[in-house]
């Protein structure tokens, strides 16, 4: 068997293209006429891949063909991988189509309940056509993906330092500190974040934006939270608080507040930024420079909103 870098068909697949068309004509003729190319240099290119492969495909006689068992073996085979590429090229245009392509969106799970639907409605109202692709990933995840290239554009929090990143920040969300009802700092009116140094909390996992930022706060007042519980969902978290197992250190969200918990400004004051990241210098389809483009001119006053 004929052996090349990445397999045999790195190097034969034009010449399978070629026969596929002349299986299906079994004229050399009307083969080298529908290819555009000369019925010598057809005839030339058919023996060389016969003998690359080291197998018999064809039977000639004069300028008709027929299939050996091979060359018919072969035919289905090329048939069903170029009926194969064809369905994944038309998909892939499809997905580049200005009117009516997809974004793969990841963003951090904060923004899921309230903030991502309500940008999705405003940019589905004036652009119907455009499909989405979400993702609900932790911070890093995120920004592993938009390097892959699994991910077109993300809304995160912190914003990454990567020259590899363009970013744009959007909005600011202020952090507070979220306390059980029954608490002894539920009746107090504003909370020192040193004050907090033997309490007991609930979090998120490292890896996502909020923990890092949340830890990085802590440090910087002289302690490192202990986290009695760590998870992946923020009103999981929240419930953990109402259910009196802990203190969260949080965005402010109004309007997500749980029963049986207050919200205390701490001082020093903290916010985290949140903000569109994309890769710099990787090539865009339309759909995605559309929605981009969206959520630099809207996205800051939707967070806000």
């Amino acid at each position: 068997m004929y052996e090349a870098a990445g397999g045999p068909v790195a190097t034969i697949a034009p010449r399978l293209v070629e026969f596929a068309v002349l299986a299906r004509e079994l004229h050399v003729t009307r083969a080298a006429e529908e290819l555009g190319i000369p019925q010598p240099t057809l005839s030339r290119r058919m023996a060389r891949l016969e003998q690359e492969l080291g197998i018999a495909l064809l039977v000639r006689s004069g300028r008709r063909v027929w299939l050996t068992a091979a060359g018919q073996a072969l035919r289905r085979s090329v048939d069903d991988a170029v009926a194969e590429l064809n369905l994944g090229l038309r998909q892939v245009l499809l997905d580049a189509d200005p009117g009516r392509g997809r974004v793969d969106l990841g963003f951090v799970h904060t923004l899921g309940p309230v903030v991502v639907p309500r940008l999705l409605q405003e940019f589905r109202a004036r652009n119907p056509g455009i499909r989405f692709e979400l993702h609900q990933e932790a911070h890093d995840t995120m920004l592993t993906r938009l390097h892959a290239g699994t991910i077109d554009v993300c809304l995160t929090s912190p914003m990454p330092a990567d020259p590899d990143l363009s970013t744009r920040p959007l909005s600011d969300q202020r952090l507070i500190c979220l306390v059980p009802a029954g608490h002894p700092l539920a009746r107090r009116q504003r909370v020192s974040l040193a004050e907090l140094a033997q309490e007991s909390f609930v979090g998120l996992k490292p890896g996502y934006g909020i923990r890092r930022i949340t830890d990085e706060w802590c440090n910087g007042a002289g302690f490192t939270p202990q986290l009695t519980f760590q998870g992946d969902d923020i009103d999981t978290v929240r419930g953990l608080v109402a259910a009196g197992l802990g203190l969260a250190l949080l965005p402010r969200e109004p309007g997500r507040l749980p029963p049986g918990t207050i919200e205390l400004p701490v001082t020093p004051e903290a916010a985290r930024t949140i903000g569109v990241v994309w890769p710099r210098d990787r090539p865009e389809t339309p759909p995605v420079t559309l929605f981009r483009e969206f959520l630099i001119d809207r996205g800051g006053a939707l967070l806000r909103n």
